[in-house]
């Protein structure tokens, strides 16, 4: 390698140190929370620990259970058809606990009250949304109370 005149080595260094120390001081990669609640039907998810957004959702059904707790986001897949309930479409599905999902319904008449199998049902663009939001966080975790 050719040798560099000094005033250029310098200002590499600095620029060098500069880019470290602007790196170093770069907010982390925000935390993505989606907490949903049972009795309201509701969404919420947090980016960052501030509110971004709020939607209406489907839990489980009577006779059916959406599992309370915290989970983190599994498998994602943008389309999916469901094995136990003959290939139903579940567009932008996060699975969180075994078969459970997050995805989209095309039922969006159904979101703000039970109606699903278990899985937590959104409107396909929301679905689409926490999808990509999840998936450019490299994650998220699920927190489900009644």
């Amino acid at each position: 390698m050719p040798f560099a005149p000094l005033p250029f080595r310098i200002a590499r260094r600095a620029a060098a140190a500069c880019l470290g120390v602007a790196l170093a001081s770069a907010p982390a990669a925000a935390d993505v929370l989606a907490r949903i609640d049972q009795s309201s039907q509701r969404m919420r998810v947090y980016v960052g620990g501030a509110l971004a957004y709020d939607w209406p959702v489907s839990t489980a059904r009577r006779g059916f259970v959406t599992p309370n707790g915290s989970y983190r986001v599994g498998l994602m897949a943008p389309m999916w058809r469901s094995r136990k309930y003959h290939g139903s479409p579940m567009p932008h599905a996060m699975f969180f606990r075994g078969g459970y999902a997050i995805h989209g319904t095309y039922a969006t008449g159904a979101l703000g009250r039970r109606a699903s199998h278990g899985c937590i049902r959104l409107s396909p663009g929301h679905a689409a949304e926490l999808f990509h939001l999840t998936r450019s966080y490299g994650g998220a975790r699920v927190v489900i109370r009644n």
